[in-house]
């Protein structure tokens, strides 16, 4: 079912883009880095155990402020991409007229697609930053001082097509991931229950928002490996992959078919709560805004109503 929105709802909701999200990519952003560092780190010159030994060595070698390099991306593109997904998201349910899980997975696949014009660059600008200094406290030779910095100098050198590196298998990443996050999202909500007077109905919430985060990087976990060494090449100056198929071909090669989990165990660990508060935030902002009488009929599907 629909959720309509007021003008009072409009406010909490951008409030919710610019205060509580901004919130979990300070939260998740750590986690993050650590997974990019893990995914496009050399096999024959390893500079990580694991999840654990990254998180100690970024630390060590380069401050806590090393977690947070390229952060300034996110943060930028932050609410228009939240903006993005959940209005493209919930116009589609309105299109499609009937709330049920297979449109909740078509309204969330096209809310995917859209939103890489502005994901692929700002992971682009992201992934960059991440990887520059690594191993240093001081960076001897900073080639990017800011993300927007970094984009700039990619676009003065290979215009549209380098600043949009990655795009497709940012595409083949985002279009089913954000399907099966709405999708799943809607079959816990009404499994479980949500009624607003539900003494569980925040846990509950906070459940299903975070195992659709898990579920929808669980779905298309492989493809972000793919795109993290895309993007990343080219880095330290010389290019090793050639497009797509021969990325897979030489990480197989290489290092086996477990080169697709690189960096899964940090991705889990912030897609739960960060996913959990993004949906329960969303779900009681609407039901607070429009009133606990309208809650009961329309809470097991609020997201789709955003």
């Amino acid at each position: 079912m629909n959720c309509k929105r007021d003008d009072d709802s409009a406010d909490v909701l951008t409030w919710f883009l610019l205060s509580p999200g901004a919130a979990g990519v300070l939260v998740g952003h750590p986690f993050d880095t650590v997974k990019v560092r893990l995914q496009v780190q050399s096999i024959d010159k390893p500079l990580y155990r694991g999840t654990y030994h990254c998180f100690q060595s970024i630390i060590r070698q380069e401050s806590v402020f090393g977690l947070y390099k390229g952060i300034g991306s996110p943060m930028m593109g932050l609410t228009f991409i939240n903006a993005i997904v959940f209005g493209v998201q919930g116009n589609a349910m309105r299109m499609l007229a009937h709330d049920t899980p297979t449109n909740q997975f078509f309204a969330g696949a096209a809310a995917g697609a859209i939103q890489c014009v502005i994901c692929c660059p700002m992971e682009l600008a992201k992934t960059r930053m991440q990887l520059q200094g690594t191993g240093e406290k001081k960076s001897s030779r900073k080639l990017y001082k800011n993300s927007l910095d970094c984009l700039v100098r990619i676009y003065n050198r290979e215009g549209l097509r380098g600043v949009n590196r990655g795009m497709v298998t940012t595409l083949i990443r985002e279009t089913p991931g954000f399907g099966v996050y709405f999708l799943s999202y809607d079959v816990l909500t009404r499994a479980l229950g949500c009624e607003p007077n539900d003494r569980y109905m925040i846990p509950k919430l906070l459940f299903a928002g975070g195992m659709a985060g898990i579920a929808s990087w669980l779905s298309t976990y492989p493809v972000d490996v793919i795109k993290s060494r895309l993007q990343a090449d080219g880095v330290g100056g010389v290019r090793q992959y050639s497009g797509i198929a021969d990325c897979v071909r030489q990480s197989v090669r290489r290092e086996g078919y477990m080169v697709f989990t690189r960096g899964l165990t940090s991705t889990l660990l912030r897609a739960f709560p960060v996913n959990a508060a993004t949906f329960a935030t969303v779900t009681l902002i609407l039901i607070y805004a429009r009133g606990v009488e309208e809650g009961p009929k329309d809470c097991e599907s609020e997201p789709s109503g955003l």
